[in-house]
């Protein structure tokens, strides 16, 4: 697949885990790129499986492996998985994001789960974590096949690049945003690939920063979770990359999840939190708000003494069924 085959992540590889590397197509014709965690001794079980991707701009070398390896230590068969267009997954051109395709992108990994022979297709839930929070509940309200679904740190991708942070976009800044992303488009065309937009994360911090600037740069610039192949970490979205989430409102159909269970997580102090609380607000029983103590955004991102794998596994035992 000409992939890397090290062990490239950003955390130590677990002695209770077996891992490959696997590939499998999206609805679009998109090759995606994953990794699959299973228990190390599950001697041919078939088990309960988990498709997980996320954070925005991350790639599955970070958070989402993470929390792969950590759920298939706890008895789940797990994949993390770049999204299109982004890590080793395919699609071009690169560094763009759509809220369609990658909602489509949760259930081809549920497409690949489901044929396993290791894999009760009857048992199989989404974790999505901080952008492709969103993406998540959106895959699991069309995706009857899931039985459970959980995010952490969940951001409403539509709803904060149309109406900014905390909703304070005017309709003059929103307009101007269109126009300039509509011109972009001409130059686009005339130059036969799409410009990048800024960098994601600047190269150093000035002091001028918002906080949760400054936690994001604390976990993406530096060794605790840089990657090269992350955007956030080493690059920039295409300037046009915000178009199709600025009237494609990600959680119209939220409640259609109901009956199936949603456990939403964010940090108390968390910058996002806004967005886990709305959601939960807006989605029918059964659901469920955890909010942690202290925790700020980025914390679970990684912070294994932060993020609630207790609950995580508890959860999703009770409810994969």
């Amino acid at each position: 697949m000409g992939c890397s085959q090290e062990w490239d992540k950003k955390f130590p590889k677990s002695e209770k885990i077996t891992y490959k590397k696997v590939s499998f197509q999206n609805r679009y014709g998109i090759t995606l790129v994953g990794d699959l965690y299973l228990p190390k001794n599950y001697n041919n079980q078939v088990l309960p499986a988990l498709a997980i991707s996320g954070p925005f701009g991350a790639v599955k070398e970070q958070s989402s492996g993470l929390y792969a390896q950590t759920m298939a230590e706890r008895g789940f068969a797990a994949l993390a998985f770049d999204p299109s267009y982004t890590g080793e997954s395919g699609g071009e051109p690169r560094n763009t994001a759509s809220p369609d395709i990658n909602t489509e992108d949760f259930s081809a990994a549920i497409d690949f789960l489901g044929l396993q022979t290791f894999v009760d297709r009857n048992k199989i839930g989404i974790i999505g974590i901080c952008g492709f929070g969103g993406m998540a509940l959106n895959a699991v309200a069309i995706d009857k096949r899931v039985k459970a679904v959980a995010v952490t740190s969940m951001y409403d991708m539509s709803r904060v690049m149309s109406k900014g942070y905390y909703d304070s976009l005017t309709a003059e800044q929103r307009a101007q945003m269109l126009v300039k992303m509509s011109e972009q488009r001409w130059e686009d065309a005339k130059n036969g690939k799409p410009a990048p937009g800024p960098r994601n994360l600047p190269e150093t911090l000035d002091g001028s920063e918002v906080r949760f600037v400054v936690d994001y740069f604390n976990y993406y610039r530096t060794p605790r979770g840089f990657h090269h192949r992350s955007l956030n970490s080493n690059g920039a979205w295409n300037a046009t990359t915000p178009w199709s989430f600025m009237n494609m409102p990600l959680l119209t159909y939220i409640k259609e999840i109901s009956p199936r269970p949603v456990l939403i997580i964010a940090g108390e102090k968390a910058h996002s939190r806004y967005f886990s609380e709305d959601a939960f607000k807006a989605a029918n029983e059964p659901k469920e708000l955890m909010i942690i103590p202290g925790a700020v955004h980025v914390d679970l991102y990684d912070r294994l003494d932060v993020i609630p794998f207790d609950k995580l596994t508890d959860f999703f035992k009770e409810n994969l069924h």
